[in-house]
């Protein structure tokens, strides 16, 4: 847009979003005018709809005498939300403390909270893997040649791996690397220098130091796997949609399938200093040009561990959306404040 509005454009374009957002119906000016407080007549009303639509901000379905927003009218309105954003975000109705320490719970619960207040698809996703400390190693040995290795992270992660040795193990080795493994790794990072260096004690005995050079893939290297992403909100998703929002949804559904390709939708618009808003085009992702992307990050300190994220219609009502995950992600924050402290 080469102008900015007027005033009274830009009260007229915000009154037609949030209409149009509220009933799924085309905008005329006499309602518009018998039902806002703007103090002016239906016709200069509509002298200043036909200059938005100029603007490319509004457009009229079919012969409809009424307008609906484009595009670029959306992103002209959620800009304007994000510089009004109040400097703390509100409360939201998590019970974090249920979840006690589990990151992992904490982000389900936040899913299908977002999901259920806003009635849009909810997508949370986890810290990745490299940014949990060691909680707890436990060696158990299962049979007399097999031997598991359990590593717990701070985000309440598992990991388990089965090793198998070509002669009995000592049971007095297996319970010794118990509890060497805990002494030694408790609260340090996953793959970080500190955690192999520990690994590498000289004063240790050579049979100890054989044993522990073959649990080491198990703590040094974990079992690869993608970042985790909660997802809520699907089964319930076509429940109020219109029918000329069904096909971009049927889009979002089945992308909701392949949860790493929604994740590298959610990194592509990433900002860690303010929520942030994608519309149509702007997602880079033709199954997702009907939809917009509303999201926010949580973390601890000047570390972000990953983002809270609402997909839905272009007619959404982008102020509850942002309200509520710039709300749940600083929650997750205090959480993840409190969980990664106690490492």
């Amino acid at each position: 847009m080469d102008r900015e509005l007027t005033k009274r454009q830009a009260e007229i374009l915000r009154l037609v979003v949030e209409e149009y957002v509220a009933t799924g119906q085309p905008v005329a000016s006499r309602g518009l005018v018998e039902r806002t407080a703007l103090g002016v007549s239906p016709s200069t009303v509509r002298s200043e709809l036909a200059e938005l639509e100029i603007l490319g901000l509004l457009t009229h379905p079919h012969t409809s005498a009424g307008r609906v927003p484009t595009e670029r009218g959306y992103r002209y309105y959620v800009d304007r939300l994000l510089e009004r954003l109040e400097p703390r975000p509100p409360s939201f109705p998590l019970h974090l403390g249920d979840a006690r320490s589990e990151l992992e719970a904490a982000l389900q619960s936040t899913t299908d909270m977002l999901s259920e207040v806003t009635r849009l698809l909810a997508l949370v996703s986890a810290p990745a893997l490299e940014t949990a400390t060691v909680r707890r190693v436990e060696v158990l040995l299962l049979q007399p040649q097999v031997v598991m290795a359990v590593l717990i992270t701070s985000t309440g992660s598992v990991r388990k791996r089965l090793f198998t040795f070509d002669r009995p193990v000592d049971p007095g080795l297996v319970d010794w690397a118990g509890v060497y493994l805990n002494e030694q790794l408790a609260g340090t990072r996953l793959g970080s220098r500190v955690l192999r260096q520990r690994l590498e004690d000289p004063d240790l005995a050579p049979v100890e130091r054989t044993f522990l050079d073959v649990l080491r893939s198990a703590l040094v290297q974990p079992i690869s796997e993608e970042q985790q992403v909660f997802v809520g909100g699907t089964a319930g998703l076509l429940d109020e949609v219109s029918a000329n929002e069904l096909g971009a949804y049927r889009g979002l559904l089945a992308l909701s399938e392949q949860r790493r390709a929604l994740l590298d939708v959610v990194v592509e618009a990433l900002d860690s200093r303010r929520p942030f808003v994608r519309v149509g085009d702007e997602l880079g992702n033709p199954a997702l040009q009907e939809l917009a992307l509303v999201g926010a990050t949580y973390g601890i300190a000047n570390r972000t561990l990953g983002a809270v994220s609402l997909f839905g219609p272009l007619r959404m009502d982008y102020e509850k959306a942002i309200r509520s995950v710039r709300s749940a992600a600083s929650e997750l924050s205090r959480f993840s404040s409190e969980v990664f402290e106690e490492d």
